[in-house]
C-alpha cells in the first residue's frame, strides 16, 4: 500500500491576483500563504479483481479509468497510465467547499502516491507543475495558488509572473506565532469557488499587489501592529472584489462577531469566500476566553486551533 499526504493552504494576503485573468492582464500576480497541520491523504494498493475501485465521500466500482466520475483520480491515472487498483481519499477536516484549497491538496496527494506506485521520482515542484496542468483540465478557472501554495510547505511569498514559474521566498512566523494562536472556524457553509471566481473584479484586487510587498516588508522588519493592520485591510479589499463573498447571513454574522471581540488581531475568510473557513489570530493571552466566547455566540460552528507546517508532501510504502 502507498500513503502520501499533502497539507492544505492557508492564505494570508494576496487572493485573486493569482488567478489567470488577473496576471494576463497585470503580468504578474503574489500571495502571502501558509500551509497549516492539516492535509488530505491518499491511499493506493492493487485490486484484486480488474476493477478501479475509489472510496471518497462516494464509492466507485468501474473497469474504466473514463467513466471515474472523480475528476482527479481519473486525471492522475490518465497521466500516468494506472492499471487497476484501489485509491481511498480522506482528510483531517471536512474539506469539500473549505477555501483551503483542498481539491488541489487531493490532486498533490493523488500524484505523489502514483509517482511512488510507479516508481518515478519526482521533486515536490514537478509534483506541483503536473497537479497544476491536471487541475486545469477539469477546474480552469482555479488560481495559482493553491497548487503551489499546498505542495510547498512553511510560511511563504510565492510570486506568479506571466512567462516564468513561481519563485519562492520563505518567511520567519516567530514573531506571530510565539504571540497569537491561530484558528480555523467553520462558517457550515459550503460553496463552489469556481463560481465566486466567475464574479471576481480583477481591477478591484490590483491594491493586493501592493498590499504584498508591504505584508512582506513587515514580516521581515517583526512589525505585528502593522502586520496586522494591513491583513485586516486585505480582508476588507478582499470583500469589495465579488458580491458573493460575504452573501450569506451565516457568514455576514461571522464577520461582525469577530469584529467586535477585541483580543482579536486579525481575521478573513479563506480561499475565494463565500463559505468555507475564517482564518482568526488571538492574542495568546486571550486563548481560553475567546474560546468561551465563541463556543457560546457561534456554538454551531466547529473551532480549530491550527500551527504552521513545514515539511510539504509526504508519501511511503508499507
Amino acid at each position: 500500500m502507498i500513503i502520501a499526504k499533502c497539507p492544505l493552504r492557508v492564505s494570508l494576503v494576496g487572493g485573486s491576483t493569482d488567478t489567470k485573468d488577473f496576471i494576463d492582464k497585470y503580468n504578474i500576480g503574489s500571495v502571502v500563504s501558509f500551509t497549516p497541520n492539516l492535509y488530505t491523504f491518499v491511499t493506493i494498493h492493487n485490486s484484486n479483481i480488474k476493477k478501479y475501485i475509489i472510496n471518497y465521500s462516494k464509492k466507485e466500482i468501474t473497469d474504466s479509468i473514463d467513466e471515474i466520475q472523480n475528476d482527479i483520480v481519473r486525471e492522475c491515472l490518465k497521466y500516468f497510465k494506472t492499471n487497476f487498483c484501489t485509491i481511498t481519499f480522506n482528510s483531517s477536516i471536512l474539506s469539500s467547499g473549505s477555501g483551503l484549497a483542498s481539491s488541489s491538496s487531493y490532486t498533490i496527494s493523488m500524484i505523489k502516491a502514483l509517482s511512488i506506485y510507479h516508481s518515478v521520482d519526482m521533486t515536490d515542484i514537478e509534483i506541483c507543475n503536473i497537479a497544476f496542468e491536471i487541475e486545469k483540465i477539469f477546474n480552469p478557472l482555479a488560481g495559482m495558488q493553491d497548487i503551489y501554495g499546498c505542495g510547498i510547505g512553511g510560511f511563504k511569498r510565492i510570486v506568479f509572473e506571466k512567462k516564468s514559474p513561481p519563485s519562492f521566498k520563505f518567511l520567519d512566523s516567530s514573531f506571530i506565532t510565539n504571540n497569537c494562536e491561530m484558528y480555523l472556524l467553520n462558517t457550515n457553509v459550503v460553496r463552489n469557488s469556481t463560481d465566486i471566481l466567475k464574479t471576481l473584479d480583477v481591477d478591484k484586487s490590483y491594491p493586493l499587489l501592493e498590499l504584498v510587498e508591504k505584508f512582506e516588508n513587515y514580516i521581515c522588519d517583526k512589525d505585528t501592529d502593522q502586520f496586522f493592520n494591513l491583513f485586516n485591510d486585505g480582508w476588507k479589499i478582499k470583500k469589495t472584489t465579488s458580491k458573493d463573498i460575504l452573501n450569506n447571513e451565516n457568514i455576514f454574522l461571522i464577520d461582525k462577531t469577530l469584529q467586535y471581540l477585541k483580543y482579536v488581531k486579525g481575521y478573513k475568510l479563506c480561499g475565494a469566500g463565500g463559505g468555507g473557513y475564517f482564518l482568526i489570530f488571538v492574542n495568546k493571552q486571550n486563548k481560553k476566553e475567546f474560546e468561551e466566547n465563541i463556543s457560546c455566540k457561534l456554538a454551531n460552528n466547529q473551532l480549530i486551533n491550527i500551527n504552521i507546517d513545514t515539511h510539504g508532501i509526504k508519501g511511503f510504502k508499507v
